[in-house]
C-alpha cells in the first residue's frame, strides 16, 4: 500500500495548526499577565492620588484655622494668593 501524498500535507497543516494554536494559546497567557499587572499598577496610582488628595484637602483645611502655612500652599500651587485669579480654569472655560 503506497503512501497517499494527501495524507502527508494534512498531517502538516495539522502540525502547523497545532504549533500556530500553542503560540496564540502563549500571546494570550502573556497578554493576560500584563494585563493583571498594569491594572495592579493602576489601582496603587489610584489609591496614592486619592491619599494625596485626602491629604491636600486636610492641609486646605488647616490652612483655614492656622494662616502660618499659607506661603508653603501658595508656593506650591495648592492654594492661591489674596486676589489672584486661576488663569488656566479661565483658560479651559473659554474653550
Amino acid at each position: 500500500m503506497k503512501n497517499s501524498p494527501l495524507a502527508t500535507v494534512l498531517l502538516a497543516l495539522l502540525a502547523c495548526a497545532a504549533l500556530g494554536s500553542l503560540i496564540l494559546c502563549w500571546m494570550y497567557i502573556h497578554t493576560t499577565r500584563q494585563l493583571r499587572t498594569y491594572q495592579g499598577n493602576v489601582a496603587g496610582i489610584q489609591q496614592r492620588q486619592q491619599a494625596f488628595q485626602f491629604l491636600i484637602n486636610d492641609v486646605v483645611e488647616y490652612s483655614k484655622r492656622n494662616p502660618q502655612i499659607d506661603p508653603i500652599l501658595e508656593k506650591n500651587g495648592i492654594k492661591l494668593k489674596p486676589g489672584a485669579t486661576n488663569n488656566s480654569s479661565a483658560k479651559n472655560a473659554s474653550k
